[in-house]
């Protein structure tokens, strides 16, 4: 079935080549791959068999092969090339967040509606099997009443002085990070379990390492490389290392979000708890095949990974059986089946699975409305 749709990846960094990966094994074709160099771009087009290394995104909008563009390229550059992309009639899947600010989000949803192209967000957290399990059992009904939703997603690939990525610039990555970067993830991820809305947040920020020293030439993404000091320069950060985030939801809910780039030792980790008048659950993303199941008159349950105990609509999205654990690489698999199944069945972004931009543009407003937060320290009102 996916053997009919061609794409091309934008961008060979840390996340490029897992959407390649992803891509190849669900059976859709990638033709090319555009890099920041010719030199990137032929090597990740050799090492994953491609046929083409793009020499420019004008190029690749050009192959009339491809009906899918895939954009893992920094923030800066989202608006722009997604723009470019629906004009020239190819779907897109673009990294998050969707754009720098709400202004430019919102053009593209409008832009996105209008040309009737598959728009998608890579909001892919959404997509291990349980985080899907534990939204159909809310939207349900089997929750009750939720009241609260409390979590985190913390990292440590920050955590130094000399830690350095393009995304630390407000430039490239706009002007908030560890909230746009990696809490956008749990916000979406939450909006999508709960369908709760958020209408109003309260923000408090924090820039642990104001300078940070900048290699001289760039790094990948969580890469360990240590360089000597003559190597280095001082540059001033204002980007935000970590923060805390309080929610109030339309209908009376209450959240809580912890978010860090620099908690030692804790290489990826999202977790979230949500308490309804019935039941709670949480989640762990360091245990990704466990979902806990809280009680209050009997005992509570850790409901472990496999498709024989998953809701029947579920299932299609873990592949494996119980006791085969299913990861982060799958989540990218299965975040795109859902955005080929859409496109090969017609279905518009208000019937589609997959985050689309209409999503994108909501955790960009939210983060807007979080940064205005912190600069004037009070409740904002979205």
């Amino acid at each position: 079935m996916y053997s009919q749709f061609t794409a091309a990846v934008a961008g060979t960094g840390f996340i490029g080549p897992v959407h390649i990966e992803a891509l190849q094994r669900l059976g859709v074709k990638v033709k090319g791959v555009l890099g920041s160099s010719a030199s990137k771009g032929a090597k990740v087009r050799d090492k994953h068999g491609l046929e083409v290394a793009y020499a420019s995104f004008e190029e690749l909008l050009a192959d009339s092969d491809v009906d899918a563009v895939h954009l893992a390229v920094p923030n800066v550059l989202h608006f722009e090339m997604s723009k470019k992309a629906l004009q020239a009639g190819k779907h897109v899947m673009c990294e998050k967040p969707l754009a720098m600010n709400a202004e430019e989000t919102a053009e593209l949803v409008a832009l996105a509606d209008s040309t009737g192209l598959a728009a998608g967000v890579c909001y892919n957290i959404r997509y291990y099997p349980l985080n899907l399990e534990a939204r159909a059992r809310v939207r349900k009904g089997e929750l009750g009443r939720v009241f609260s939703v409390v979590g985190s997603y913390v990292q440590d690939w920050l955590l130094y002085d000399t830690d350095y990525n393009w995304r630390v610039l407000a430039d490239q990555g706009g002007a908030l990070r560890a909230v746009s970067d990696i809490g956008t993830h749990w916000m979406d991820l939450i909006h999508s379990i709960t369908d709760l809305e958020v209408e109003a947040v309260f923000a408090d920020l924090s820039t642990v390492h104001p300078l940070r020293k900048r290699p001289k030439g760039e790094v990948a993404t969580f890469s360990d490389e240590a360089l000597p000091p003559e190597q280095l320069e001082e540059i001033d950060i204002t980007t935000d290392d970590c923060g805390s985030i309080l929610f109030r939801f339309k209908g009376g809910g209450k959240g809580q979000l912890w978010v860090s780039q620099v908690t030692a030792g804790r290489k990826n980790c999202l977790r979230y708890e949500i308490s309804g008048s019935k039941h709670a659950l949480a989640w762990n993303s360091e245990q990704p095949n466990q979902l806990w199941l809280g009680q209050r008159n009997e005992a509570n349950h850790s409901l472990l990974k496999d498709p024989g105990l998953l809701k029947s609509e579920i299932r299609p999205y873990a592949n494996y059986p119980g006791g085969h654990n299913e990861g982060f690489p799958d989540t990218f698999k299965q975040c795109f089946r859902s955005f080929y199944d859409a496109i090969a069945a017609g279905k518009s972004s208000q019937e589609a699975l997959y985050p689309t931009f209409s999503d994108g543009h909501q955790e960009v407003r939210l983060c807007d409305a979080i940064l205005l937060s912190h600069q004037e320290e009070r409740w904002v009102t979205l």
